[in-house]
């Protein structure tokens, strides 16, 4: 009989106390995974939506920068307005490769959220859109007709969402304007995805904004200008640059002391759950006392008790860090559902990325801590004198 088998049959002899404890290696291992998991995914997801914006600087006007970068980000724009001139003059610089203004106004819709009411947010484009994002493609239908017309191009969601197609006309509250819909965007996994585009300056006519923007996207055509060129604006008075690399950093440092008072959190667990491992394990050996005792007068050596035990725990944590890892791929879609709900800024996309690689490693490292936890427990058993072994069991 080999040392796994009769580890199994000695822990199927406390099946409830070895259950919780393996429950207990699950849960801390499935917790680890899941963080790791989210580590990786969450700067992966931010970085995608950050590249599919297009461009490396946008332009807003004065305020708070973390805020204007957020909402942006989000889809909104704080409705902090800057003249259309700074377009026009930062258009005329030599360094730019692509520019693209936009105007994001919000209309109070009644009949949304099953008429709790909410907001709808139309962004004013023009063509330079496309050629910002060239990725940008058509499910159906076509570009506005002109550069001043009532017609409406609608991210994939919302078009899901309000159960439109080209051709419908969609009316906005409050303002009593209806526009045609004449396009439905692919999917992009940004929050464009989400929103209504209309011709920058019908966005300005219809919302009564004229010659305003809230944000001006630019890409220049050498990187390494960013700096000079961001130290060239700063002398107008009206409006402030953000750099999408400096928001990709900063939206990560928000996170980050969540994140560590999390992973903290995950390590504490393991930490019980080794202890609680090593607590089962201690009390199976001073049950089997008298068995140990009659094993080695028998002629089992130290080694073999030794193994016998140390498999145990190893068998404990193996099985554990296999059920933990099925529960974070089962529960990664339920955390990430949780993460959307607390975090400032959740960008699109798989918020929790759970690879092989990760799923090994925890696997390893749950192995790993079978082998520490098992190590007094067995050292202890091994150390038993057999005559006093099975005295003490009388």
């Amino acid at each position: 009989m080999n040392t796994i088998t009769i580890s199994l049959k000695n822990l199927k002899r406390k099946k409830i106390r070895s259950a919780l404890t393996i429950g207990g290696v699950a849960v801390a291992v499935a917790v680890l995974v899941s963080l790791l998991g989210f580590d990786k995914g969450y700067q992966k997801s931010l970085t995608d939506n950050i590249d599919k914006m297009g461009y490396q600087l946008l332009v807003t006007a004065k305020g708070c920068p973390y805020e204007a970068a957020t909402m942006m980000l989000k889809g909104g724009g704080g409705l902090r307005y800057m003249e259309q001139k700074v377009y026009d003059n930062i258009r005329t610089d030599v360094r730019v490769d692509k520019i693209s203004p936009q105007l994001v106004a919000t209309a109070f819709d009644p009949d949304l959220q099953k008429g709790q009411g909410g907001y709808t947010l139309y962004m004013g484009i023009n063509d330079d859109y496309l050629k910002l994002k060239p990725w940008a493609k058509f499910k159906s239908g076509k570009w506005f007709s002109g550069g001043d017309v009532n017609e409406v191009i609608i991210g994939f969601e919302a078009a899901e969402f309000e159960t439109r197609s080209v051709g419908d006309e969609v009316f906005i509250p409050g303002i009593g304007q209806i526009l045609k819909v004449v396009g439905i965007f692919e999917r992009t996994g940004t929050q464009d995805d989400g929103m209504m585009f209309i011709p920058l300056a019908s966005a300005q006519r219809i919302f009564s904004l004229p010659g305003k923007l809230t944000g001006i996207g630019v890409k220049l055509k050498d990187i390494h200008q960013i700096t000079k060129f961001e130290e060239d604006l700063y002398s107008v008075p009206e409006i402030q640059i953000i750099s999408m690399a400096q928001v990709r950093g900063t939206i990560l440092n928000l996170v980050s002391s969540a994140k560590v008072l999390a992973n903290a959190v995950a390590f504490i667990a393991i930490f019980i759950a080794a202890i609680g491992v090593m607590n089962t394990i201690l009390m199976s050996v001073f049950e089997r006392t008298q068995e140990i005792g009659i094993s080695k007068a028998m002629g089992a050596s130290r080694l073999d008790v030794f193994k016998f035990i140390w498999s145990e725990t190893i068998l404990i944590c193996t099985l554990g860090g296999t059920i933990g890892c099925v529960l974070a791929i089962a529960g990664s879609g339920f955390v990430e559902f949780i993460i959307k709900k607390i975090l400032p800024y959740a960008p699109t996309g798989k918020l929790v990325s759970i690879e092989p690689k990760l799923l090994i490693s925890a696997l390893i490292g749950a192995v790993i801590l079978g082998m520490v936890s098992g190590i007094y427990p067995a050292w202890r058993a091994s150390s038993m004198k057999p005559v006093q072994a099975i005295r003490s069991a009388e």
